[in-house]
């Protein structure tokens, strides 16, 4: 069993805090439910576009500047992230698996209450396990639903989940609702990995060290030390989750229980138990390998995925799609010469890549880095050959997988099961929206034109490129975006990039020192007659709500441990 400092190293997707504002809801089921009130509206597919995209930015400027410096210039395509079709249809399942999971968990509802009560008694018995709870809350209902999205390595699908998910609230302060108090805090989503060795004990730990990031609680310490069992830190990790109302557990690369020496359908079950029973909606991301999960108990499989399940596969050579995409990445080179996207080189192009978005866009780097410093290609220009001696020369280790793929071997496919998407050797041929598509791509173009898409691809690739230096310690990115914008929105458009770079540099160093030392002042005198101003302020500096900070400091004792 691993120990607390090994968890120590977990990296924990975070997003933005919020204090409530309520919102009027269309639908009259979503309302008078503070915690659906609290989120964003439903997004259209515009919002989704803007907020999802994401287009770094590759000036005339950039063009011109020496080989070494344009290899640098080069990385920023790693961030290009384009929307696709497949990407609204996992926003729309995120949306409605949120707001339908909170309907049966509203907090002015008196099975909220119950819920959690239950959950509290059954921690403090020492022979509860997973199958209690199925048992003392089968008389409460649950609208939770549960779903998985099994694609191919390298296919976008948690980049696409955890760009989906930041687009909301990650915590939501609440403090009164209808003008009565009402101080409860909130946690939209959470995102957790699987851990490798697929040990249900690691992933608990996994859940508590995320829940203490995020609120500065203790529960790993509480809850994880190394006697636990398994199935107590199992019932303490679905009591957290209904107290503090989660709207969608993520787990990613659940591929990896299968290495683990637990029963398999204890696994399932326990997931099907926090979705069906406990009410916690959960999303379930994997490879291929993931649906030997679901393979042994139809039952399990089909409530561990009761909104369905997403076949995330490759794009195809002749979708609209795949030529969409071919388009927008090819407009980001940084080569001397303009390479034209010719039919030779889109059919090069994509016989090394097969469609699969990460294998599109590191061979569209290597391409740009090999033609930059061949003597034999003065122009810098990108060919069918140069794609084809990249791929051969410095993408060499990706080969045989990329072989099977190419040639459909079934046989060779076992070898490399991340890379299968059927592992009844029928492969699914996911439907894709063409119709979609088609307004995507018109959308797209439209929105280049505009001055708000500009400056907006302006303040993202700024962001970027001050984030990435790593020099400022106390900023978070947040505030850094805050500034950026600022200084893009009060400048003219066609105000040159590295000018507004070099501004926006500045004002960054200056805000950040003055955090710093506004961090490192003395305190008044006062802060030692009356401690509780102490506990607000550091609250305050933390960006935290002063309540959590004097609870988890033992100011203030949980109630329903308290009475129950």
């Amino acid at each position: 069993m691993r120990n607390l400092k090994e968890n120590e190293s977990i990296v924990v997707l975070k997003g933005d805090f919020e204090t409530a504002q309520y919102k009027s809801q269309s639908l009259s089921e979503y309302q008078h439910n503070p915690f659906i009130e609290a989120l964003p509206p439903i997004f259209d597919e515009d919002d989704v576009m803007e907020r999802f995209m994401v287009t770094p930015r590759i000036t005339k400027q950039d063009k011109e500047l020496e080989p070494n410096i344009r290899y640098h210039t080069l990385k920023r395509v790693k961030n290009f992230i384009q929307p696709l079709p497949i990407h609204f249809l996992v926003e729309r399942r995120l949306s409605t698996l949120i707001r339908r999971g909170y309907l049966a968990r509203n907090p002015l509802d008196k099975t909220f209450l119950e819920r959690i009560r239950v959950l509290n008694e059954l921690q403090s018995e020492e022979e509860s396990s997973i199958k209690s709870i199925d048992e003392r809350l089968n008389h409460i209902r649950s609208t939770a639903d549960s779903l998985s999205i099994i694609g191919i390595s390298g296919i976008g699908k948690t980049t696409a989940i955890e760009r989906l998910l930041l687009l909301y609230p990650q915590v939501i302060n609440h403090q009164e609702y209808n003008s009565q108090s009402f101080n409860r805090t909130q946690i939209v989503w959470l995102k957790i990995d699987c851990p490798y060795d697929g040990n249900l004990s690691t992933l608990c730990k996994s859940f508590f060290k995320a829940i203490d990031g995020l609120l500065g609680t203790r529960y790993l310490e509480k809850f994880g030390y190394l006697n636990r069992v398994t199935s107590t830190m199992l019932l303490h990790m679905t009591s957290l989750a209904s107290m503090y109302g989660i709207g969608v557990l993520v787990i990613d690369e659940i591929q990896h229980l299968l290495h683990s020496k637990n029963d398999q359908e204890e696994m399932l079950n326990f997931f099907v138990t926090l979705s069906n029973t406990v009410g916690i909606p959960t999303v379930l991301i994997g490879t291929s390998k993931a649906q030997k999960l679901f393979k042994g108990n139809f039952r399990q499989a089909r409530r561990a995925a009761s909104d369905g399940s997403i076949i995330w596969d490759r794009m195809a050579e002749d979708s609209e799609e795949w030529q969409f995409f071919l388009e927008t990445l090819w407009e980001l080179q940084c080569l001397k010469t303009r390479s034209d996207l010719t039919e030779e080189v889109k059919e090069a192009f994509y016989y090394e890549c097969q469609g699969i978005t990460a294998v599109a866009v590191n061979l569209f780097i290597l391409a740009q880095e090999r033609a930059l410093f061949d003597e034999d290609n003065p122009n810098e220009i990108i060919t069918k050959q140069v794609l084809k001696k990249t791929a051969k020369e410095d993408m060499q280790t990706i080969q045989p997988m990329m072989k099977a793929i190419r040639t459909n071997n079934f046989a060779d496919m076992m070898k490399y099961e991340d890379i299968m998407i059927n592992l009844d050797e029928v492969m699914l041929n996911h439907r894709r929206n063409t119709e979609i598509t088609g307004r995507i791509q018109e959308a797209f173009k439209e929105r280049q034109n505009t001055i708000d898409f500009k400056r907006q691809n302006t303040v993202e690739s700024l962001v970027v490129e001050l984030c990435s230096l790593g020099i400022f310690d106390v900023l978070k990115e947040a505030a850094i975006k805050k500034l950026v914008q600022g200084i893009v929105e009060r400048q003219p458009l066609e105000t040159d990039y590295n000018i507004l770079k070099a501004e926006a540099l500045q004002e960054a160093l200056t805000l950040n020192q003055q955090e710093k030392e506004q961090r490192n002042k003395p305190r008044a005198k006062i802060v030692d007659v009356l401690p509780l101003l102490t506990f607000r302020q550091k609250a305050l500096d933390k960006q935290k709500h002063p309540y959590e900070l004097l609870k988890a400091s033992g100011y203030i004792k949980n109630p329903l441990e308290e009475f129950y």
